[in-house]
């Protein structure tokens, strides 16, 4: 599956943005999906997740509460809403996918159980 991410861009503290994940090449109902970000020096972190029928979602704790993930699996496409964004929040947001398993509704948080990855878009929040 190819993962593409848009929806990036620079906007002011308090603001919202809505990244969109658009998969190619297989139906995305066969992955739980995360979303991740990197900022420079910093290790890529979990943000948010969803299983592949959007029953189960899970969040960090320093989005909660501010940020909605979802899928449309008609459209092949998974979101991720944030709204009060903060500087902290600045970061290439990345899209992954990962094989559907029993093992992803523990380990969603960790990088390493996702397979494939999309290219990252870049959020910017100015203070």
């Amino acid at each position: 599956v190819q993962l593409q991410a848009s929806g990036g861009g620079l906007v002011q503290a308090g603001g919202s943005l809505r990244l969109s994940c658009a998969a190619s090449g297989r139906t995305v109902t066969n992955y739980d999906m995360g979303w991740f970000r990197q900022s420079p020096g910093k290790e890529r972190e979990f943000v948010a997740a969803i299983d592949w029928e959007g029953s189960a979602t899970y969040y960090a704790e320093s989005v909660k509460g501010r940020t909605t993930i979802s899928r449309d699996n008609a459209a092949n496409t998974v979101y991720l809403e944030m709204d009060n964004l903060k500087p902290g929040d600045t970061a290439v947001y990345y899209c992954a996918a990962a094989s559907r398993s029993a093992s992803w509704y523990w380990q969603y948080r960790s990088h390493r159980e996702y397979n494939y990855w999309g290219q990252g878009t870049q959020v910017t929040v100015s203070s």
